[in-house]
């Protein structure tokens, strides 16, 4: 029963984070709302990445390197498909991690450095909340933003050169 639940929590989160992700593309993944602010491509790899590494809490350990989590975006969310593929492999490892768990499982609690001590079903709730609100982000990035300045001069220089 509790699986169940769970399960239908995840299909939910990514049904309803998709309509965001699906709308990235090798093109707009550099755009930001501002200039400081992180592009849409780090926010998509960040989401993949924290999906794994929470992976530890549940007793997988993570097999990628943490590269934006408390990060500067310098460019690690430029590679489009290789982070389609970590927030693939994020949901292929929450769904793992439901239909492995028992129901008396989601009630162990565990410490964390970011929440101190809690439940592993209120930490899969954060992980899901983290997903949706990053996929919000990006949704706006790429309503409101635009690519850097650096990019859009050198779009406009080969555009004066045809």
């Amino acid at each position: 029963m509790i699986r169940d639940l769970f399960n239908d929590l995840l299909i939910q989160n990514q049904v309803s984070c998709q309509f965001a992700f699906n709308e990235l593309t090798p093109e707009n993944i550099h755009y930001r709302l501002t200039d400081q602010a992180a592009s849409a491509g780090f926010i998509y790899r960040h989401i993949g990445e924290t999906m794994i590494l929470f992976g530890y809490f549940f007793g997988f350990p993570p097999d990628v390197p943490n590269t934006t989590m408390g990060a500067i975006d310098i460019g690690q969310g430029d590679q489009f498909e290789e982070s389609r593929e970590l927030v693939e492999k994020g949901y292929a490892l929450l769904k793992t991690i439901v239909d492995e768990s028992s129901d008396s499982h989601w009630q162990n609690e565990i410490e964390t450095p970011f929440f101190g001590t809690v439940t592993k079903a209120k930490l899969f709730a954060h992980v899901l909340y983290h997903t949706a609100y990053h996929a919000g982000q990006i949704s706006l990035t790429l309503k409101k933003g635009r690519a850097p300045k650096q990019m859009v001069s050198t779009v406009a220089k080969e555009a004066e050169n045809r």
